[in-house]
């Protein structure tokens, strides 16, 4: 508690901030004030509550590192279940209230503008998945190949998320889970981008996303070509898989940002 209380929120810079809770401290100062009117619990008669701040480092600090929940308690001076059910809280709240905001579509021009100065006309972005480590459903475990869940991302030009879909075993290929997903049917309805179109020879282009092989080919989804290729089809696969390296550097950066995401998140605690 002491090393909480008078170490870190008074002594620390932004650079330890920065190492261990992946976020400067005006950003988890922010980050508390927008999840207090739901984190901030009453004190009772046989102790006193966790306060808000203590209660999101925790979740950070246990989203940060590969640490075990007993080792996250030692760290802050509480049980491992305390650490389990505040991960799971601030999971939760920050899901709750904030995910509608942060992973959005945002200025669509500007995305389309970011991956035409990239090499590729009329792009909204770029969509893969990627698997996160969990444990705790031997039940399912068949489901679960290497006990893992499915991560599909769509991202702009920067990597920033514009669009996720969680939580199908890693079991089930990637174009099953995207045709399953409410982007799907919503690009297929043309009801996720705005009907803007370039024409390319003879054919009206509208705004695409761009995937790997696994991806079905769509009017509005484009993937590499594929067999004996001329200049033509090679630029294009050139400039296809240069624009959709960012989704790759997305996820590195997530999962390298969050380490428990590189290990097994245990979903039973």
């Amino acid at each position: 508690t002491d090393w909480w209380d008078r170490i870190v929120l008074q002594v620390w810079d932004d650079s330890q901030w920065l190492r261990n809770f992946r976020m400067c401290k005006g950003t988890f100062l922010e980050l508390c004030h927008l999840l207090s009117p739901a984190l901030k619990r009453k004190n009772t008669k046989m102790r006193a509550a966790l306060t808000v701040q203590k209660r999101v480092a925790i979740a950070l600090w246990k989203l940060a590192t590969p640490d075990s929940y007993r080792s996250v308690g030692n760290q802050f001076g509480v049980g491992k279940s305390t650490v389990g059910v505040a991960v799971m809280q601030v999971a939760n709240t920050i899901t709750e209230l904030l995910l509608s905001k942060v992973v959005t579509l945002g200025n669509v021009q500007v995305i389309v503008d970011g991956f035409a100065a990239m090499g590729f006309p009329n792009c909204g972005g770029a969509i893969d998945g990627t698997h996160i480590p969990i444990l705790g459903l031997d039940h399912q475990g068949s489901q679960y190949i290497n006990f893992s869940m499915v991560l599909q991302a769509l991202v702009d030009h920067k990597g920033c998320f514009t669009n996720i879909n969680m939580g199908w075993p890693g079991k089930v290929h990637d174009a099953r889970a995207f045709r399953n997903s409410g982007l799907f049917k919503r690009l297929q309805e043309g009801i996720y981008f705005p009907d803007q179109k370039i024409t390319v020879g003879d054919v009206e282009m509208p705004i695409v996303i761009l995937g790997e092989p696994a991806y079905p080919l769509m009017p509005w989804l484009m993937k590499l070509y594929t067999g004996i290729l001329d200049s033509s089809k090679e630029l294009f696969n050139y400039r296809l898989s240069k624009c959709r390296m960012v989704i790759e550097c997305a996820f590195g950066h997530l999962k390298g940002r969050w380490r428990s995401l590189l290990t097994g998140s245990d979903l039973s605690e």
